[in-house]
């Protein structure tokens, strides 16, 4: 079992910044692909951006050139720098992993959650 481990969210106004983290327990950290999730009430779950093993990323429309994903391997660590913050950011972020266990095993886990809120 992985365990994610998020920290970071929190209450900021609109244009401020925050660095969400998120710590994994899984062995094979460097070859997983990470990724941020966030849910706004009432709304479904969407990917805001994702890295993988050998540093690609991609992001969502809504968050491009203000978000930035990177990975710290010796740390197992993943960080989601938000710049430019806006009221609709407003969400749970879910840090997400996709764990090579083996070459034929794999597994996908989520983070709890952390609240992040933008006020106008």
């Amino acid at each position: 079992q992985v365990q994610l481990v998020e920290s970071g969210g929190g209450l900021v106004r609109a244009g401020g910044s925050l660095r969400l983290s998120c710590t994994s327990s899984s062995s094979t950290f460097s070859i997983n692909t990470m990724a941020w999730y966030r849910q706004a009430p009432g709304k479904q779950r969407e990917l805001v951006a994702a890295i993988t093993s050998g540093g690609s990323t991609n992001y969502a429309d809504s968050v491009k050139g203000r978000f930035a994903l990177s990975r710290d391997n010796a740390k197992n660590t993943v960080y989601l720098q938000m710049n430019g913050l806006k009221p609709e950011d407003t969400a749970v972020y879910y840090c997400y992993s996709h764990v090579v266990v083996t070459t034929s095993l794999q597994n996908d886990y989520w983070g709890q959650g952390t609240q992040v809120t933008v006020s106008s």
